[in-house]
């Protein structure tokens, strides 16, 4: 691209480098072509009127420049190289302890396919950046305005789609995915997309190798602070400005042929020097009264819009979508902005200890905005001064700066040996043997790898290979290994906070509402709350918050230790350990999708209800969830109804399991805590009955379809028929759909027998034949594991069959063969584990009824199905044959009446004649009339005392004394 006439500044560097790349390359070549392209992109970033000011994202001696040239110039407009949509949130800095992240967030989104949902933008900000010094600069001084001029959030994914459809048009295959955090620190960002704000690292994997193998480092992180950060530490600003200028080009300049990305590079740039033009246009300010801030790699820039003069018209800026989006801040820390930006762990915290160490070298005031936490008191705002703006003529400083030799530092003694001490007293308190040798030890190797690596002055990486070598040596004995000790120690991973002031709305509510609870949530680290709510009913709404908080947040910021909410219950008392701190980001996130914890909840219940996923199970769990913590009938009667039409459209019974538990808990809590059923949860019954119905057959033949399910299937039908029944349902169609099943598998076939002992078209003593043929079969055999698994899991419909599980494994134990027991001896085990877990109980109960509790009484013990079965009327019925029967008078005289009882009782042998003298009882009746008396009034019985012979028996005077009550007796048995 042709750009503007080359300027005389710079020619003995352009006479030079042609010198060296003839001499190199044996003549003109493409590596003259490149080395003269940096100088002239130099020279054009330089002759811009609006002056530019190139920067590397969190570098300390960006940070220490833009400080100086800030109170050189004192511009009155600052450009900054931020999403343009971010403005609004940047005067909440103050209320925030850094480091902080800038956060765009999007819940729903329209214009951007649905799996890219959520949408997270952020733009972490540390006090040891350039950007920092230039919003503090802008929001403190009077007068100034502050412009951010990138591509807002929307187009962030506008152009990142149009960049993955045209990498998948061009190789068909995905982008590689980042490697995952390591920390929960290293998480806070999320999977959020970051503004790299100044990136500055070689995009040429082999441009990179080459510097890190020459410059005898490990990673980018160490080669920037040895070859950048230190020399250009004590640099004036145009030596700083130049040479950034020159990195920016070369990085530029050997980027490798990325269509897109480098497309996504110009358009940035094409889309700020546009808003930056229409700013100027708009207000009139002049350009030499500006300042522009943004990366080394923008600020090389060869596009034909770049600069005040630049083409106009040409780039058009596309419209956002119709997202919405939320803003806010969210918590950040040096571990996230490592992990999101892929620098080296501690490179920040070493950044932030340098940034320090520097301001006390160099004695520059830096800008802090006014209340940040830990900022002093800033002095009264001064006018800005007139003329301050103007730019000197640019000079070649690049000439002296790449021909000065390198600075050799003196070895500062003192700090290099309080390193020692500090990193050797870590050591020892997490459990190395660590001693004042290691001491010593790493300080002479930490001055002779640094001679070794050409320094003169070990860097704090050079000290940390000295550490790791003389005290780790072959074992980590703590959670931290001496790596992670000495970026400890050099600064350790610095975790921002969001104000009370900055947070959204729900979470400044939540801190109200937990308020009574006397505790600083806002404080990182775990905190243990203690509820009394039986002795401060107050507190009832704080445990209702923490409960809501569990349903909505990660499980580690609010945990409950002592306490349980379920349907219909309420504890008096709860103990829970609380992070909210910690997990900050989350709760700010929750503040993006409502205004309270009530309607967040409610908006997502109603999402997994009515998502295009949803299943019954999901609908019954949300309608849980909404009894529980938000105590709304309204919205569970409109989940229940919602719950009818998703049962009525599935075709599986995979989730029965779960359909049958939630069920049966809503059943019983309705049934105590409401006269009356809900109307939803009749239908549900009446619906569930005829679905599951119409399903038996085939869930018995389907091979998808595991014991578990059909089991609950069943359960489902059983527990549920007396309400079903009732409310007109029809038991016919459960019979027909047990009849039409025919599994093969062995445990479904144990399932089905199980079934029709229920409905009475089996009897127990077929089942215990079925089972007994079963072990007299050696086919059988190595399959009766299964057969038990499905006997077990038929306790869930039809418990009652426990004792006959009981037995069919006491048989299997008692019959086989070792040969045959010990081979599927660990197949029922595991069998059991698996499948039937939590009806074991159910199983060991019923066979702790059975056996013995005492191993003594074992030997003589005889398990109840092999003691002989007696007929338990056979004893009364030879007693009645052996003698006369009481109240022979009172049988003779009702005859209906006793041929009813004797049907009832299963009496067959008909009338005998007995001529056995009468037995006593007659006497009794006579000597105590009044009892007689009673319960003749007891049967409402108005008939007096009649006559009686000597030759009644007992029962006939009291027929004989009162007629009507025996005839009041007499239609009750009738009946039956």
């Amino acid at each position: 691209m042709s750009g503007p006439q080359e300027s005389g500044v710079f020619t003995a560097l352009r006479t030079q480098l042609q010198g060296a790349a003839s001499e190199f390359a044996g003549g003109p070549d493409a590596l003259e072509g490149i080395l003269l392209g940096m100088v002239d992109d130099v020279d054009r970033a330089v002759r811009e009127p609006l002056e530019i000011f190139p920067v590397c994202h969190h570098s300390p001696a960006s940070a220490l420049a833009m400080a100086r040239r800030l109170r050189e110039k004192q511009p009155k407009v600052v450009y900054l190289e931020l999403c343009e949509d971010m403005a609004p949130l940047l005067t909440e800095l103050r209320n925030c302890r850094l480091p902080v992240a800038v956060q765009a967030f999007a819940g729903e989104i329209d214009g951007f396919p649905q799996e890219w949902a959520p949408l997270s933008v952020v733009a972490p900000i540390t006090e040891a950046s350039a950007e920092y010094q230039a919003i503090a600069y802008a929001l403190d001084t009077p007068g100034v305005e502050l412009v951010l001029v990138d591509r807002s959030s929307d187009h962030v994914f506008q152009w990142d789609r149009a960049n993955t459809s045209e990498a998948a048009e061009t190789d068909g295959s995905p982008a590689e995915a980042e490697e995952a955090p390591k920390s929960e620190e290293a998480a806070l960002h999320g999977e959020a997309v970051g503004v790299e704000i100044g990136d500055l690292r070689p995009r040429f994997a082999e441009l990179e190798e080459h510097l890190l193998r020459h410059g005898k480092v490990r990673h980018w992180s160490e080669w920037w602070h040895q070859y950048v950060e230190v020399p250009l530490g004590d640099s004036d600003h145009d030596t700083y400005r130049q040479v950034m200028f020159l990195i920016g080009s070369l990085f530029r300049r050997l980027a490798p042929g990325d269509g897109s990305r480098v497309r996504v590079d110009e358009d940035r740039e094409r889309y700020m020097w546009t808003r930056m033009r229409e700013h100027l246009e708009a207000t009139g300010t002049d350009p030499e009264d500006c300042l522009y801030v943004c990366g080394a790699f923008h600020a090389a820039s060869r596009v034909e819009e770049f600069g005040v003069h630049g083409r106009s018209g040409a780039f058009t800026i596309s419209p956002r979508t119709a997202t919405t989006w939320q803003y806010g801040l969210i918590p950040s820390s040096h571990a996230a902005i490592e992990a999101q930006f892929g620098l080296a762990a501690g490179s920040v915290s070493i950044a932030a200890t340098t940034w320090q160490k520097s301001l006390t070298r160099t004695r520059v005031r830096p800008y802090r905005l006014e209340g940040q936490a830990g900022a002093r008191k800033s002095r009264a705002k001064k006018a800005l001064p007139a003329g301050s703006a103007a730019q000197a003529p640019a000079t070649d400083r690049l000439t002296g700066f790449l021909h000065q030799p390198p600075v050799l530092d003196s070895v500062d003694e003192a700090e290099l040996l309080g390193w020692s001490v500090d990193i050797v007293r870590a050591a020892r308190r997490n459990g190395y043997l660590a001693s004042t040798a290691d001491a010593i030890a790493v300080f002479e190797t930490s001055i002779l790898l640094a001679g070794m690596r050409d320094r003169a002055k070990p860097t704090p990486y050079d000290f940390q290979d000295a550490a790791v070598t003389c005290i780790e040596k072959d074992s980590v004995p703590g959670r931290r290994d001496v790596r992670r000790l000495v970026e400890i120690m050099m600064g350790g991973d610095r975790i921002g906070q969001v104000g009370y002031e900055a947070l959204p709305p729900l979470a400044r509510d939540v801190y109200d509402r937990l308020e009574p609870l006397g505790m600083k949530l806002q404080q990182r680290g775990v905190q243990r709350a203690l509820l009394d709510i039986a002795g401060r009913p107050e507190l009832e709404a704080c445990s209702d918050v923490l409960w809501m908080l569990r349903r909505l947040m990660p499980a580690a910021a609010a945990r409950p230790i002592m306490g349980e909410r379920r349907l219909g219950e309420r504890s008096i008392q709860e103990s829970w350990d609380l992070a909210l701190g910690t997990h900050q980001r989350a709760l700010i996130e929750l503040g993006y999708e409502g205004v309270s914890l009530e309607q967040v909840l409610e908006q997502r219940l109603r999402r997994e209800a009515y998502g295009p996923r949803a299943t019954t199970a999901g609908v019954l769990a949300a309608i849980d969830d909404t009894l529980l913590y938000l105590r709304s009938g309204r919205l569970a009667d409109e989940l229940g109804t919602h719950a009818l039409k998703v049962l009525a459209a599935e075709r599986s019974v995979d989730g029965a399991p779960e359909v049958l538990r939630r069920a049966r808990a809503l059943l019983a809590y309705y049934r105590t805590s409401r006269p009356e059923l809900p109307a939803w949860i009749e239908s549900f019954v009446k619906t569930g009955y005829a679905h599951y119905c119409t399903l038996l057959p085939t869930a018995f033949r389907d091979e998808d379809a595991t014991v578990g399910q059909v089991a609950a299937m069943l359960g489902f039908l059983f527990s549920m028929e007396s309400l079903a029944l009732s409310l007109g349902c029809d038991r016919t169609q459960l019979e027909l759909a047990v009849a039409q099943s025919h599994p093969d598998d062995p445990s479904k076939t144990a399932l089905l027998w199980a079934a029709q002992v229920q409905l009475g078209t089996l009897s127990r003593a077929e089942l215990r034949s079925r089972c007994a043929e079963l072990l007299d079969n050696p086919l059988v055999v190595p399959s009766y594991p299964r057969y038990l698994n499905g006997f077990v899991h038929a306790l869930e419909p039809v418990p009652g069959l426990a004792d006959v599980v009981v037995e069919a494994v006491s048989n299997a134990f008692g019959r086989l063969p070792d040969a045959v027991l010990l081979p599927w001896l660990p197949l029922l085990i595991t069998t059991l584990r698996k499948g039937a877990a939590d009806l074991a109980p159910l199983l060991i109960r019923e066979a702790g009824r059975i056996f013995p509790g005492r191993l003594p009484a074992l030997d003589a013990w005889i398990p109840p199905w092999r003691m002989p079965q007696e007929d338990p009327f056979a004893a009364s019925r030879a007693q009645r044959t052996a003698t006369a029967p009481v109240g022979a008078a009172l049988l003779a005289a009702r005859p209906a009446t006793c041929d009813a009882v004797a049907e009832l009782l299963g009496c067959e042998d008909g009338w005998q004649q007995h001529d056995a003298p009468a037995r006593p009882g007659a006497p009794l009746l006579s000597a105590h009339p009044a009892t007689c008396d009673a319960v003749a009034e007891l049967l409402g019985c108005d008939g007096g005392w009649a006559a009686a012979g000597d030759t009644a028996v007992a029962g006939a005077a009291l027929t004989l004394r009162h007629p009507a009550t025996a005839e009041a007796l007499e239609p009750l048995l009738a009946d039956r």
